[in-house]
């Protein structure tokens, strides 16, 4: 049997309210009867039961990656585009050798 993602979801503020729900019954009741005894109980453990299965499930539920994550067709990444190719070192080298041969004396 499949229970809906809806209601699955819901459960641990179900579990919550009739746990506050069954210790107000045991207070409106009043302690000199018996039942009101039986009520406090479940109603604590309902009440200790909704938080503790709602941080079960979200510790339960799979973490996104950035890798999964989709991103609109406008979007350049950093590592798609090359604004400057690299150049090898001894290429640099060179260049700035030539740059510094072609500059007149006085503009250094």
């Amino acid at each position: 049997m499949r229970i809906r993602a809806d209601i699955f979801e819901r459960a641990p503020m179900v579990w919550l309210l009739l746990g506050l729900l069954l210790i107000s019954g045991g207070l409106y009741l009043g302690f000199e009867r018996k039942l009101a005894f039986v009520y406090m109980l479940v109603g604590i453990f309902c009440a200790l039961y909704g938080p503790l299965l709602y941080f079960f499930k979200k510790r339960e539920r799979p973490k996104h990656s950035s890798s999964e994550r989709t991103l609109s067709r406008d979007f350049i990444s950093v590592g798609s585009t090359v604004a400057m190719p690299v150049r090898e070192a001894s290429e640099t080298a060179a260049k700035d050798e030539a740059e510094r041969r072609t500059m007149p004396a006085d503009a250094s």
